[in-house]
Formats: C-alpha cells, sequence, structure tokens
C-alpha cells in the first residue's frame, strides 16, 4: 500500500449530505473479477451523461478540479452498503485522502483498509474549508499526517485527530495483515510460552 505523509494536490467540494457507495460506485461496476477499471465506475452517474459524455456541471469534470488528490465531502459520506469497491474506485480515480465530519462506519474501515485516509473536522470548519476549495484560487491544499495538518492556499492550517494505529499504518503503507506482520516476533514468542505452559495443544 502506498504510505501518506504528506501530500499535495486539488480538493474538490461534493458536499451533499449522505452521499451512499451506490453513488460513489454504482452496482453495474460490480460485476468484474478484479478492481481493474474502477476509476471510471466512480460517480459514474454524476460524472457523465447518458450519452456517455462527461457532465459539464459535475465538479470533477471542470478545472482546476478534474485531477483532484482529495474530496471534501457532506455528513454521514460513504452510507448504504458495504461495497469496497467504492474505495477501490476512488483510489484508482486518485484520491487519497477524505475530509468531511462524519463518515459511515464500513466505509470508513474499507478506506483504511486501503490507504485511503479519512480526516473527521468540526461542522463549522468543513463549511469553511469546503467553501474555500470551491474557489478554484482556494483549491490547492496540502495534507501532513504527521503534524496532523490541513495546510490552506491562504496560509493557514487546519489541525484534526486521528487514531495512533491507524496513523502509524497510514504512514507506513501497512495494510491489518501488514500491521499485524510488524508484531510477528511477539507473535511467535507468545506461541512458545503458551505451548510451553500447555503442551498438550502441541
Amino acid at each position: 500500500m502506498q504510505p501518506f505523509n504528506f501530500v499535495e494536490g486539488v480538493a474538490a467540494p461534493i458536499l451533499a449530505a449522505n452521499v451512499d457507495t451506490d453513488v460513489i460506485m454504482p452496482k453495474q461496476f460490480l460485476k468484474g473479477i478484479d478492481r481493474s477499471g474502477l476509476d471510471r465506475g466512480a460517480f459514474f452517474d454524476l460524472r457523465f451523461l447518458e450519452d456517455g459524455n462527461a457532465n459539464p456541471d459535475f465538479v470533477l469534470n471542470q478545472a482546476p478540479w478534474q485531477h483532484s488528490a482529495f474530496l471534501v465531502v457532506g455528513p454521514n459520506f460513504g452510507c448504504g452498503s458495504s461495497r469496497e469497491h467504492a474505495v477501490w474506485g476512488l483510489k484508482q480515480l486518485g484520491i487519497r485522502a477524505l475530509i468531511g465530519t462524519t463518515f459511515a462506519g464500513i466505509f470508513n474501515d474499507n478506506c483504511q483498509r486501503n490507504g485511503v485516509l479519512t480526516i473527521q473536522l468540526p461542522a463549522a470548519e468543513l463549511k469553511e474549508l469546503g467553501a474555500l476549495v470551491s474557489r478554484p484560487e482556494g483549491a490547492h491544499i496540502a495534507v501532513d499526517l504527521e503534524a496532523q495538518q490541513i495546510l490552506l492556499a491562504d496560509g493557514r492550517a487546519l489541525a484534526f485527530d486521528i487514531d495512533t494505529l491507524r496513523k502509524q499504518a497510514l504512514l507506513q503503507g501497512l495494510d491489518a495483515i501488514g500491521s499485524t506482520l510488524t508484531r510477528s516476533e511477539q507473535i511467535r514468542s507468545f506461541e512458545t510460552r503458551y505451548l510451553q505452559a500447555n503442551p498438550w495443544l502441541a
């Protein structure tokens, strides 16, 4: 998994509440046997018109937000079904972090497993950030995970909290298995002691 340390890029506002996983990744893109091509599926019904052309009214089809690294999102983002394809598609689209007030629980966990940072801000700060990145001159931001700060185009910084274990896994580019394997010596040591104390299990 790609580590997340200091990432700069454009942030696009998608501020509607309760954007669910069917909006993020429509069901017709769940048929594949691998993860390829899910970048096209991400926000498909919003990004494309019925004739297949790009929808000029959708923010990710507009300059300077076409190649965004971040999304500033509304409350309860990622609700609905638990499809992990939604996160895979966002990641393939180039999204490194989502900034909002609240995220659906399973979706949030899927983001962690796939190296997509989720940042929760107070509603007032999120509203201000959404307004800032909605203007082209304010759309470029940076996220410093080590310092736990969002650096804004106007020179200000917004602090955010994150679980320590989640932070370390993202900094090192580790999924759940990778994080567990960093403790392999401790695991083997426990196994040895446990079998010595309970030899009938061997």
